[in-house]
């Protein structure tokens, strides 16, 4: 079908990440971006839990709300952009921010979830530097 090959065109040139990971959060779709962002290739990562790039400290809360939003067919954060640490594949640490959509199956039941990642590393890092910054010029100025 024409529209289904223009969304997988989509979802592999789109330069935010796109991860789809089912009910139990194994990962079913990792887009080209998502492997640039987190280091990890498709073969690494699907199949795999999300706990591949959610950092250890994170973990509890996160499964805690993905557990009931996939109980409960809700989230809090349909809307609103989620800024969270992450993992990279060589260990270190990244900033990320993303959105998130319920996936439905056709019983109208919650199959998963997909989210739009984008890596504000560079961007986070930068803020951190000038609220530092203007910390210290405020602190001079008394």
């Amino acid at each position: 079908m024409k529209s289904e090959i223009e969304l997988h065109q989509l979802v592999e040139a789109i330069g935010d990440a796109v991860i789809v990971a089912d009910r139990n959060g194994a990962i079913a779709l990792w887009n080209p971006a998502a492997e640039r962002i987190f280091g990890f290739t498709e073969t690494d990562a699907l199949g795999r839990s999300l706990d591949l790039i959610i950092p250890e400290r994170q973990r509890e809360k996160h499964w805690n709300g993905y557990n009931m939003t996939m109980q409960t067919g809700q989230t809090r954060y349909a809307t609103d952009i989620l800024r969270v640490p992450a993992l990279h594949k060589e260990g270190y640490r990244l900033s990320i921010a993303f959105t998130v959509a319920l996936l439905y199956s056709a019983e109208n039941e919650v199959t998963g979830i997909a989210a739009v990642v984008r890596d504000e590393t560079s961007r986070f890092k930068e803020e951190r530097d000038l609220r530092k910054r203007l910390e210290a010029l405020e602190a001079r100025s008394g």
